[in-house]
């Protein structure tokens, strides 16, 4: 019997690859509960170093990085663009 691997830790590896972390990240995006994208952004914020580290680069609150990518969090657009270009990532849109 194959031994099992843990889910959180294999979806952590493959976000370390930038596409793969941008498929996640759009297929997050389409459910309705915002709160699924706001924890697959702090899944991918793992990946580049951690809060901590995003705190540091982003110049926002470490606190404020927590409840805004919790379940519950309602962060601004400043503040999306500025988690999401750390990761070399840009918001775009697209016609529906």
């Amino acid at each position: 019997m194959k031994p099992s691997v843990d889910y959180h830790d294999d979806l952590l590896r493959r976000l370390k690859n930038r596409r793969y972390a941008v498929g996640y990240l759009n297929a997050c995006l389409q459910d309705d509960d915002d709160g699924v994208f706001l924890l697959a952004l702090r899944d991918v914020a793992q990946v580049h170093g951690g809060l901590r580290s995003i705190a540091g680069k982003t110049h926002l609150n470490r606190e404020h990085l927590f409840r805004m990518l919790s379940k519950k969090g309602n962060p601004r657009l400043h503040s999306l663009r500025q988690l999401i270009g750390t990761f070399g990532f840009k918001l775009t849109l697209q016609a529906a």
